[in-house]
C-alpha cells in the first residue's frame, strides 16, 4: 500500500511539473491585452469560467493545504495570478449557490440580485446578462454544467449542453452519517446511490467530455469563444471513484483547527438540525465522522482536478491557449467540521471564501494578490479584456488593476457578509464582525493573529470603540447593498 501510495504521488508530481512548463510555455506575452471596441472579434482573447460548487479557499496544494492533491490547479496557480482573499457575499436562503451564481450572471449585488430575480426576463430583454454581453462583442458562448439562476440558460448561451440541477440527488442514507467505524452503508463510489453517477458516467468526468469536444471544435475557427463550465463537484453526494477516496485513508486526516462537537450558536444563526447541509453529520458532531467527510471531500476535489486537467491538455492540443484567459474559481465554500458546522450558510472564512485564480497573455506567473475582492468581479474583469463597457448596473469591479499592481488598494473598503435575516458581517484586512440579530449577539475577531477565527474578543472593553466603527462600517454596507434588515444596535 505504501509503494503504490508512494507512486501514486511520483507520479502526481510528473504531472504537475510537465503542467506547469507547457502552460508557462505559452503564457509569456509580457502585457495583458486590452482589444479596443473596434477591434474585430477574432482579434479578441478567448475567455474559459471553470466554476466549481462548494469547494473552500484553501483546498488546493499550492496554496498552502498539504493534506490534498491537486496537480492540475496547482499548475494553473503557478502559470498565473491567485487572489488569496475572494468572497461571496452571502444569500437570501439556504442554497447559498443561488445567490452567488445569480450575482455572478446579472452583476448585482446580493439583496440587489434578490430584488430582481423576479424580473430576471427583464434584464435579458436588454441583454444584461453576462454572456449576452460577451455575444455581444462577437463571442460564441458555451455553457454546461450547473447553472441554478432563475433564467432560462438556453436563451443565454449559443450552446448548452447538459443542464444540470442544483445538486445530484441525495440518498437517505447519505444523511446522518457515520454513525460509527462500521458504518459503511453510504459509499461514494457505488454507482447505486445514484447522485453523480446517475446516467451511467460521473457528471464531473461528462463536463470534462463535453469541455474537450467544444474546445477541439471551436480551435478549427477563428470566432472567439466564451465557455461558463460549471462543476457540480465537490458538493455533496461527495461522490468519486474508489481509488481517490483511498488516496486519503481516514488516519491521516488532520481536523480542522476549529473543530467542535457544536456550535453553540447553531440555531441562532440558522445552521441548527433543520437545515440540510447540517444533517449530513450527526449531532453532535464526532471527530470519525468530520474525518470521513473531509476524506470524502478531498476526493471529490482530486477527482475534479483530474478534470480539468483533461480541459486544459485539450486547450493547449488545441493552439488557443495563447489567446485565451482562464478563471477559476467556486461559488463559496464549505465548513466540512470548521466550527462544528458542515455546510456553507455562516460568515466564517471557511463559508465565504473561495479560491480565485487568473492565468492568460500578460497575467503574473507564480503570484499572488491579497486584496480582498469578491469571486463576482470576475464578470467585469471579463468586460475590460473584451473591450466590452461595464453595464451601469453591474456592482463588482475589474480585478486587472490589481494584477498589473500589487500594491494597489482594493476598490472595496470592508467586505460585506449576510444570511437571510439571521447573520451579518463586515470584514477588514484586519478585523471580522459578525452579528446575529436574532439573539442579538456580536463577534468580533483579529485575523491577523487569529486567522481560524476560534477566539471571539467582542467582549474586551479596550474593543469597544472598534466595534462601534465596524458596526458604522456594516450599516454603511446595508445600505449600499439593498439589505432591507438594517440593525439597531
Amino acid at each position: 500500500m505504501k509503494t503504490l501510495i508512494k507512486n501514486h504521488r511520483t507520479g502526481l508530481r510528473r504531472l504537475l511539473f510537465g503542467i506547469t512548463l507547457s502552460i508557462s510555455a505559452v503564457l509569456t506575452i509580457s502585457s495583458i491585452r486590452h482589444p479596443s471596441p473596434e477591434m474585430g472579434a477574432a482579434e479578441k482573447p478567448n475567455i474559459i469560467f471553470i466554476y466549481t460548487d462548494d469547494q473552500r479557499y484553501n483546498t488546493i496544494h499550492a496554496l498552502g493545504n498539504g493534506q490534498i492533491i491537486t496537480p492540475n490547479l496547482d499548475s494553473l496557480a503557478a502559470a498565473g495570478t491567485t487572489f488569496t482573499h475572494a468572497y461571496n457575499m452571502g444569500a437570501w436562503h439556504g442554497a447559498v449557490c443561488v445567490a452567488s451564481r445569480t450575482m455572478l450572471v446579472t452583476g448585482f449585488p446580493v439583496w440587489k440580485a434578490q430584488q430582481q430575480e423576479k424580473k430576471l426576463g427583464t434584464l435579458m430583454e436588454k441583454g444584461g446578462f453576462w454572456s449576452q454581453q460577451l455575444k455581444k462583442a462577437g463571442y460564441e458562448t458555451y455553457m454546461t454544467g450547473k447553472w441554478h439562476v432563475r433564467a432560462d440558460v438556453n436563451k443565454l448561451f449559443d450552446h448548452v449542453i447538459h443542464e444540470r440541477p442544483g445538486m445530484p440527488n441525495q440518498t437517505p442514507k447519505g444523511y446522518n452519517r457515520p454513525l460509527a467505524v462500521n458504518d459503511t452503508a453510504w459509499q461514494p463510489w457505488d454507482e447505486e446511490n445514484g447522485g453523480f453517477w446517475k446516467g451511467g458516467k460521473h457528471w464531473s468526468e461528462v463536463l470534462a467530455d463535453d469541455a474537450v469536444g467544444y474546445i477541439q471544435e471551436a480551435s478549427r475557427r477563428e470566432s472567439p469563444f466564451f465557455m461558463y463550465l460549471a462543476f457540480n463537484a465537490p458538493h455533496d453526494p461527495r461522490q468519486a471513484p474508489k481509488k481517490f477516496v483511498d488516496m486519503y485513508p481516514v488516519e491521516k486526516i488532520v481536523l480542522p483547527d476549529s473543530y467542535l462537537d457544536e456550535y453553540p450558536f447553531k440555531d441562532a444563526m440558522g445552521c441548527g438540525a433543520d437545515l440540510r447541509d447540517e444533517q449530513l453529520a450527526p449531532f453532535p458532531r464526532t471527530p470519525y465522522a468530520v474525518k470521513k467527510h473531509i476524506q470524502e471531500y478531498y476526493a471529490s476535489i482530486t477527482h475534479l482536478d483530474e478534470q480539468i486537467g483533461r480541459i486544459l491538455q485539450a486547450l493547449r492540443k488545441s493552439g488557443k491557449m495563447e489567446n485565451t484567459y482562464l478563471f477559476f474559481t467556486s461559488d463559496h465554500g464549505l465548513s466540512v467540521g470548521h466550527h462544528g458546522l458542515l455546510g456553507k450558510q455562516s460568515m466564517f472564512d471557511h463559508s465565504v471564501r473561495t479560491p480565485l485564480i487568473v492565468a492568460g497573455p500578460g497575467i503574473p506567473k507564480h503570484e499572488k494578490r491579497d486584496q480582498q475582492v469578491y469571486l463576482q468581479d470576475i464578470m467585469a474583469t471579463t468586460y475590460e479584456l473584451a473591450a466590452v463597457p461595464k453595464p451601469q448596473h453591474v456592482f463588482f469591479n475589474s480585478l486587472l488593476p490589481l494584477i498589473k499592481n500589487k500594491n494597489k488598494t482594493s476598490q472595496y473598503t470592508g467586505i460585506y457578509g449576510c444570511y437571510m435575516d439571521t447573520q451579518r458581517m463586515v470584514r477588514t484586512d484586519r478585523y471580522k464582525l459578525i452579528y446575529y440579530p436574532k439573539i442579538n449577539k456580536t463577534l468580533l475577531f483579529d485575523l491577523r493573529n487569529d486567522p481560524g477565527e476560534k477566539k471571539d474578543i467582542a467582549g474586551s472593553q479596550q474593543n469597544k470603540g472598534l466595534i462601534r466603527d465596524l458596526k458604522n462600517r456594516l450599516l454603511a454596507e446595508q445600505k449600499m447593498m439593498g439589505d432591507t434588515l438594517l440593525l439597531k444596535w
